[in-house]
């Protein structure tokens, strides 16, 4: 087995952590951490590549495998203080960017995806109702075909982007006797008339990366818009989901590389009674089990990409990577606040903000609780 990256692959990462400390952190830094992101912002985002990683080069992206593209997207997290914007972009190319690539037409790849990867639009992914949260397919949004257009009409909610999108994939059912066999997905554009989003939630964390309702009235929209067949839109959500419990949380790898650093800093320099603290033995075995897990969820998160670009694992194996990483997230973020002590817990030094992303994790792409089913199903239970 060979864990060592390519010289193009270690190029790649150096320029994205360089880049973005060097002119996207400093802009986020004046912006603050608990306001939405600027357009300037995501166009950086686009410049560097990040909206487009695993797109082919001749619609603006990179054309990367997934191992590279989770990798890049973990030097995001490392070099990016605000989650929030690490997430929305995650969000926008695995949950959007990547349905269209994967099932739209030639036109509509044509249409959307150059504009989506330079930075221009914002996309968004809107599946989950207010009655169909963890339970995805009973879905009350409706699409009906009506010659070459579909009506749409129902509500969704906690749509990561909603409030500033210009693309939205929209899941809504064709006929819901057929059930999951029922769902099918569409590229709206946000101009289209019956889209009315509302704005953002006031979150615990992520906050700079705006989510709130999308309402569909009777909103019109090709059939050239469509994503797959009628009835795929199940298949096309997995897909995604697949995309996104590997890649949007590499971003969360890089988040607690970033925060051991912080740490292991800390401990080094602060003294109490005469020694520093991470010479005492709770506070190194405290860190030495922050790294544990940092590890054992990266290795995680690198065999699902590496299985997938072999043609080889699924659902399962995305599953353990989500899972271990947004565990380990959670907890090393308390350990984090639990070391810096006091003021950890002031919001001045920024250590609990990871804590406050971090639980989104767990819940996001599906709930710790869904991963392990999917995990237990994949064992034949």
């Amino acid at each position: 087995m060979d864990f060592s990256w390519s010289v193009d692959q270690e190029t790649l990462y150096r320029r994205v952590i360089d880049e973005t400390r060097a002119t996207l952190q400093p802009r986020v830094a004046r912006r603050g951490y608990d306001r939405w992101f600027e357009r300037e912002e995501w166009r950086l985002c686009g410049e560097f590549g990040l909206l487009g990683l695993s797109v082919p080069g001749h619609y603006g992206g990179l054309g990367l495998d997934r191992l590279t593209t989770a990798r890049l997207m973990e030097a995001f997290g490392v070099a990016c203080e605000d989650m929030g914007l690490v997430f929305a972009a995650g969000a926008h190319l695995f949950a959007c960017v990547m349905p269209i690539l994967e099932y739209g037409s030639d036109a509509l790849k044509e249409r959307m995806l150059p504009k989506l990867c330079s930075g221009a639009w914002i996309g968004a992914n809107a599946i989950t109702e207010a009655g169909a949260g963890s339970d995805v397919f009973s879905l009350e949004a409706r699409a009906v075909r009506e010659g070459e257009t579909y009506v749409l009409d129902g509500t969704k909610t906690f749509v990561t982007n909603g409030p500033v999108a210009d693309v939205i994939v929209v899941y809504a059912t064709v006929n819901p006797a057929h059930g999951f066999l029922g769902i099918t997905a569409f590229a709206v554009e946000r101009e289209t008339a019956g889209v009315i989003t509302e704005l953002p939630f006031d979150k615990m964390g992520l906050a700079s990366a705006p989510s709130g309702v999308v309402r569909l009235e009777a909103c019109r929209v090709p059939a050239t818009h469509r994503l797959g067949a009628e009835g795929q839109g199940g298949m096309v959500f997995n897909q995604s989901m697949q995309w996104e419990r590997l890649g949007l949380f590499a971003g969360f790898v890089g988040m607690m590389e970033r925060q051991l650093d912080v740490v292991v800093g800390h401990a080094a320099q602060r003294r109490q009674f005469r020694k520093r603290i991470g010479k005492y033995q709770a506070v190194s075995h405290r860190i030495a089990d922050m790294k544990l897990r940092l590890e054992s969820a990266r290795l995680l998160l690198y065999r699902g990409c590496w299985l997938l670009d072999q043609g080889q694992g699924g659902a399962l194996d995305a599953s353990l990577a989500k899972l271990a990483v947004s565990e380990a997230s959670v907890r090393s973020s308390l350990d984090a606040i639990k070391i810096f002590g006091g003021a950890g817990y002031m919001t001045a030094a920024g250590i609990e903000r990871g804590l406050r992303d971090a639980v989104a994790g767990t819940i996001a792409s599906g709930t710790s609780e869904m991963q392990r089913d999917v995990i237990a199903a994949g064992l034949g239970l």
